[in-house]
């Protein structure tokens, strides 16, 4: 698989009574293909994997493979602060036919960087699916050094990494040191141009959950040269991107999807309702850019 482009974080859409909505999910990968997304990463942070069953992540899986149907790539998230439960977890999704495996660092254990660069290439080294690990210290309370970056970067199986830490300094150091068939992708859609600029090959992006479309020719125009298209839409979407991380994803992401007539249904907790404040702020923001569902 060749990470490069716009990927979609996928949210996960439940039904009222808190139900994954199998329905809804095909719906959604409809909508980012017709948009032109080039992949679509399920069961990861915007996707609440956290507060699901295994049963229910292998269930996604199956239904997002069907509704691709080869169209895109399928990437599901894996990732577990227990090593055995990532490798049983990888193992299962690589069986089932997906195209890429994305892996967050072992949080809440908080692991020397021995014992993640083992993590890694314990599960690396289980499944034939490509591993792509997730660096984003902002929720795991655990950062991957550089050096482990590059050590990782010379696993056959681990094919990038989806950087999240919002440094760009940390960008700069791993582009440097990397293998250069080792793909880095923005974790953050305020800085996917830059991290593009220093050596990144795309996103996996929140906004693309709404706007599909703007962030694959963004991602395109840069990789076709065309820096000036890719900066202007970079700039012309930075209000909206702050809008949808005015509270942690995914609640606002999924806030706009509703308030934009695409019926996600609800969060499970201990994710809840936005405050009323920061939903008047998204919903003005969302008519300025012509999204908001009119009645």
């Amino acid at each position: 698989m060749k990470l490069q482009g716009s990927y979609v974080a996928l949210i996960t859409p439940f039904n009222e009574d808190g139900s994954v909505n199998f329905k809804k999910l095909e719906e959604l990968i409809e909508f980012q293909i017709s948009g032109g997304t080039d992949g679509i990463v399920v069961l990861g942070t915007t996707g609440e994997s956290s507060t699901m069953s295994h049963e229910e992540d292998e269930d996604v899986v199956r239904c997002a493979l069907s509704a691709i149907s080869g169209r895109c790539a399928l990437i599901a998230g894996s990732g577990s602060n227990s090593t055995e439960t990532a490798i049983m977890k990888s193992v299962a999704y690589d069986r089932l036919g997906v195209d890429g495996l994305l892996l967050i660092t072992p949080y809440y254990n908080k692991a020397n960087q021995t014992g993640m660069v083992r993590h890694f290439t314990s599960v690396a080294d289980r499944v034939d699916a490509p591993v792509i690990v997730y660096n984003v210290p902002g929720r795991t309370g655990c950062a991957l050094s550089v050096k482990s970056v590059e050590a990782l970067s010379r696993h056959p199986g681990i094919i990038g990494i989806k950087e999240a830490s919002g440094d760009m300094s940390y960008m700069m150091n791993i582009a440097h040191l990397a293998s250069d068939d080792f793909a880095i992708v923005s974790g953050n859609d305020d800085i996917t141009l830059p991290i593009m600029a220093a050596g990144g090959t795309g996103v996996i992006s929140v906004l693309a959950n709404i706007c599909p479309g703007a962030t694959y020719k963004m991602t395109h125009a840069f990789l076709e040269g065309d820096l000036a298209t890719a900066r202007r839409l970079q700039l012309e979407y930075l209000e909206l991107i702050h809008a949808l991380f005015i509270e942690v994803n995914p609640i606002p992401v999924k806030e706009a999807m509703n308030l934009m007539g695409m019926n996600v249904g609800p969060l499970r907790m201990p994710l809840c309702e936005m405050e009323a404040e920061h939903r008047q702020t998204l919903t003005r923001v969302l008519d300025k850019y012509g999204l908001l569902k009119k009645n």
